[in-house]
């Protein structure tokens, strides 16, 4: 589907980008744009790279104008620029709104203008069920999504939303953060050594948002199934391929942290479609005029279940280790051990 295509990423510069370029480079697409605000890591990625097919695009989501300008010409657009430190989001919320919020309503405003073919919207667990200001952020997101999808003309894009957990090695994450530990010598620092996370490769990733492109209709939301593992069990899987002998050190739980992370709320779980591995949650497509919905309901919430980290395959030690060493991020830091 992207033969001799133009495929733009919002926030192209993040882990998601890199996968989306490691991907599709050798493939017949035509052009992949990665749009961000960070030339830096533009100037990075365009050594790194060196690939005629990558254009690069100093711009912020936040301005329709800069976003409008670099989707001329556009067939997908994967919009995946986003603030996703909990505690930052915390500490500065109405920056999360900004670019999470606000971000994506430009970037689909755009996509529309523009008369893209497909543009899908990046999202996380911590938008079901949110307690902290990232995941409210992003819970409104969707929503944006969803209601700008409703009044697409004809000829505009197929919106939808993915939601994925914790994407293993992604920048900021804690893999990255537990192995310069264990080759610090440093304590493993864990918050709670109880709370599950699920995990992802960036490939599953990638898989995710194709599997969208080619099966979503307006407003869905896409959601991949997944293991999970405690974050004990992660750490310990980590020194166990490291052979390290550090510390495990509890912190406690930081700004806005939940115990368990959900990837559909029991709502969503009651009216989803089982694809196999994956979820599509179709939109709600009812107009303002739902009075006859305040006499007859249509779901039977006190039977259902959320989709958790908790409840889900809970992955042990030997399972969390297959799966780390499916990871190049791992098998990369193993050798660089070696030399």
């Amino acid at each position: 589907m992207f033969a001799n295509k133009t495929l733009l990423i919002t926030g192209g510069t993040g882990s998601f980008g890199n996968a989306v370029l490691d991907r599709f480079l050798d493939t017949d697409i035509q052009e992949i744009r990665i749009f961000s605000r960070d030339e830096k890591k533009q100037h990075d990625m365009r050594l790194q790279y060196n690939n005629d097919k990558i254009k690069f695009y100093i711009g912020d989501v936040r301005s329709f104008d800069s976003i409008d300008a670099a989707m001329c010409g556009v067939d997908y657009v994967f919009s995946a620029a986003a603030l996703k430190q909990v505690p930052s989001c915390e500490f500065y919320p109405i920056e999360a709104v900004k670019t999470n919020i606000l971000g994506t309503e430009n970037t689909l405003k755009a996509a529309i203008k523009n008369q893209v073919k497909n543009a899908i919207v990046l999202s996380t667990d911590k938008a079901v069920y949110p307690i902290n200001a990232m995941g409210m952020s992003k819970a409104l997101m969707e929503k944006v999504a969803v209601a700008t999808s409703r009044n697409v003309p004809g000829k505009g894009p197929v919106i939808c939303n993915t939601r994925y957990g914790n994407v293993m090695a992604s920048r900021g994450s804690v893999i990255p953060l537990f192995i310069e530990q264990i080759k610090s010598g440093m304590p493993l620092t864990i918050t709670d050594p109880d709370m599950t996370r699920f995990m992802m490769s960036l490939p599953d990733a990638v898989n995710l948002v194709l599997f969208a492109f080619k099966h979503g209709v307006q407003g869905d939301t896409f959601v991949q199934k997944a293991p999970a593992a405690t974050v004990l069990t992660l750490a310990k899987a980590l020194k166990k391929i490291f052979n390290a002998k550090n510390e495990i050190r509890i912190l406690g739980t930081r700004h806005g942290e939940k115990k368990h992370e959900a990837l559909l709320c029991r709502e969503e779980y009651l009216k989803a479609e089982d694809l196999g591995g994956y979820f599509r949650i179709p939109a709600d497509t009812r107009d303002l005029n739902y009075a006859k919905y305040f006499e007859e309901g249509e779901q039977v919430l006190s039977q259902g279940q959320d989709y958790t980290s908790e409840n889900t395959e809970r992955l042990d030690v030997e399972g969390m280790i297959e799966l780390l060493m499916k990871l190049d991020y791992i098998n990369d830091e193993l050798k660089s051990d070696l030399r």
